[in-house]
């Protein structure tokens, strides 16, 4: 009897037939790509361990030998390559080596002689370019600024007008005993409160209060919150200028709702006719604030203007010796402005003596303003020489500043060759101008940014006074264990140890962040084939949204004889610390017997004091006698 088979679905067989298709399909893929991988010889060449596996199956000594030893050479060439990306002492990059040729110019250049010209050039353009995203914008804290004073001058506007009302009324209208509902009301009130949607939570009615009758802002109907206090800062008609009614004043929400204000205000004063008799329009930030962001802010106008006038004919030059075994700096300054209509130079001889711990200066400079301030004391014969300044012998006696000065340059040296190399970068000297005039055949350039710039002084900090301290420790007579300065030391060491050199970087970002202060600048170091430190040139950027503009100082500085000696400055230089000038003046012999002579003048008006009080008592006595004999005269008339 033949056996019926029931017959499959078209559907469900075509649907098997499908998956089963897909799956085979699926299957050959994978091999094809599997198959593939193992076949390129391209994609096993990063990875030579790979390549040269131990086969554990093969039995011969030959075969396993050679195995073996190419799996070691494989392990070593991949130990090669691994050093070869991540140690920069054996395998220096770009960064690395342009960073060992600088560091090795500036430790030559601070251990030998060399002389200095340097001439500083400004310009200043706008802060946000007129293209920029941000054009229009206010950065933050001048926006925080402008709303505050925006918030003030309302308030002070709500306070003239509250002053014209009868607060005897309004306070009896606004009793702030009504803000406190007795519990029959408030059991009233929350049974007749009806939910119309919810905050954050929060139920609020139809009007937008909550069961206790705030607002999302946290004020009743009557404008007043829990304290009894306005938006304002009004309490019962006064206004409540206290610490917590400003902090209670300044939330969010608030904020952005004076924010609001402000702008809409700024909007107004755009479309409004500027004629101020027609039309008078208040400004956004009247006030002081008003005063000192308009005094700062420069307009594109502006600052064209600071170009064209002041910025090209303007320039700092100053020339300079430095003497490393005698620890002696000697540099002139000059202020100089020259343009077609007026010229002129203000030149300040300054030289420091780290041994001496003498400063020595030409005061001409400063003569003018000692006549205006005292010119009884003003001292001509200065005009014709220089002045020496020392330390006082306090401050000499705790520590030499040979010491401070060497620990100084030591220290500077060590912070420059710790920071990153990353942070140094050979650059493309071939269409530079200024390395062809110097005759450089390499450059490095160095972007200290406020994360670099505070790192370095951390460095130097804790290089400087371990420095202190090793000096310290070895003078133990000069220095016992309660000597002042080896506590003071001992303490700076100990707070050395809870923070790191790139935590006084982040702080100086945050500062920038906040203030309008920029701690940012480029250098560009200039060598020659011997690694020898020909000039450098030196970017400062300085500015921010207050200002308006962001001002550059280019300052060039040229380490060749030549340019030394043909400089207008240099003649200067050697008349004033030359070896045939004349001997500067004790500053600290005439600062005291100045100090005397007024000790002096002050005894002489003491000394007046009592004279005068001693003639008046003497001139009554003798009046008071020739009273008596007047009396006595009379009774014996009588």
């Amino acid at each position: 009897m033949p056996i019926s088979m029931p017959m499959a679905h078209p559907q469900r067989t075509k649907r098997k037939w499908l998956s089963r298709a897909s799956y085979t399909l699926l299957l050959a893929s994978s091999s094809a790509v599997m198959s593939g991988c193992q076949s390129n010889k391209s994609l096993d060449s990063s990875n030579h361990s790979s390549a040269a596996l131990i086969d554990f199956s093969v039995v011969d000594p030959a075969v396993m030998q050679a195995q073996s030893e190419a799996f070691n050479q494989s392990l070593q060439a991949h130990d090669e390559r691994y050093e070869q990306l991540f140690d920069q002492t054996r395998f220096p990059n770009s960064d690395s080596q342009a960073k060992r040729h600088l560091i090795s110019a500036i430790r030559q250049h601070l251990a030998t002689e060399h002389v200095a010209v340097a001439q500083a050039n400004y310009n200043a353009v706008p802060f946000i370019d007129a293209d920029s995203i941000d054009a229009g914008s206010t950065g933050l804290l001048r926006t925080i600024l402008e709303v505050y004073g925006h918030r003030e001058a309302q308030e002070n506007d709500d306070y003239e007008n509250h002053s014209d009302y009868d607060y005897d009324d309004y306070n009896n209208y606004n009793d702030y005993e009504s803000h406190n509902e007795t519990a029959a009301d408030a059991v009233s009130a929350a049974a007749d409160f009806e939910v119309a949607y919810e905050v954050d939570g929060y139920e609020y009615d139809s009007d937008g209060y909550d069961i206790d009758g705030y607002d999302e802002y946290g004020y009743d109907r009557s404008g007043y919150d829990y304290y009894g206090e306005t938006a304002e800062g009004y309490n019962n008609g006064s206004r409540d200028t206290s610490l917590r009614a400003r902090i209670a004043s300044n939330n969010p929400k608030q904020w952005l709702a004076d924010f609001e204000a402000l702008q809409a205000a700024k909007q107004s004063e755009k479309v409004k006719p500027t004629n101020p008799a027609a039309n008078p329009v208040k400004s956004s930030t009247p006030g002081a604030i008003s005063m000192v962001l308009d005094m700062l802010h420069k307009t594109p106008e502006q600052v064209a203007a600071t170009n064209a006038y002041q910025y090209k004919y303007l320039t700092f030059n100053s020339v300079s010796q430095y003497l490393p075994k005698q620890r002696q700096f000697k540099s002139v300054y000059s202020y100089d402005y020259a343009a077609p209509t007026i010229s002129s130079s203000v030149q300040l001889p300054l030289a420091l003596d780290f041994n001496t711990s003498k400063v020595t200066l030409d005061p001409a400079l400063i003569m003018p303003l000692v006549a205006l301030a005292n010119p009884e004391d003003t001292p001509t014969q200065m005009t014709a020489h220089t002045v020496d300044f020392g330390l006082p012998e306090a401050i000499t006696s705790q520590v030499p500043t040979a010491v401070i000065y060497d620990a100084a340059i030591n220290a500077m040296q060590a912070s420059m060759a710790e920071l990153a190399p990353e942070h140094f970068s050979a650059v493309d000297i071939r269409e530079d101008e200024f390395a062809k005039q110097v005759g450089a055949a390499r450059a490095v350039k160095v972007n200290f940014g406020s994360k670099q710039t505070g790192e370095i002084i951390g460095k130097m900090l804790k290089y400087m006074s371990q420095s202190l301290q090793q000096y310290v420790d070895a003078n133990p007579v000069q220095y016992p264990d309660n000597a002042m300065l080896k506590k003071a030391i001992d303490k700076i060491q100990l707070y050395n140890k809870g923070y790191q050199s790139a935590d006084v970087g982040a702080l100086l970002q945050l500062v920038e962040a906040i203030f309008p202060i920029s701690f940012n600048q480029v250098n560009y170091y200039y060598l020659d084939s011997s690694d020898e430190l020909l000039a450098k040139q030196q970017r400062i950027n300085f500015g921010g949204d207050l200002m308006g503009s962001n001002t550059t100082v280019l300052n060039q500085v040229r380490y060749d004889r030549r340019s030394f000696e043909s400089s207008p400055l240099t003649p200067l230089l050697t008349q004033t610390f030359g070896a045939n000038s004349q001997p500067a003046l004790d500053g600290n012999a005439w600062l005291a017997e100045q100090h005397q002579q007024k000790q002096r003048l002050e005894q002489a008006r003491y000394a007046r004091y009592d004279y005068a009080y001693e003639d008046a008592y003497e001139n009554g006595y003798e009046s008071a006698d020739d009273d008596n004999d007047m009396d006595n005269a009379t009774n014996s008339a009588d």
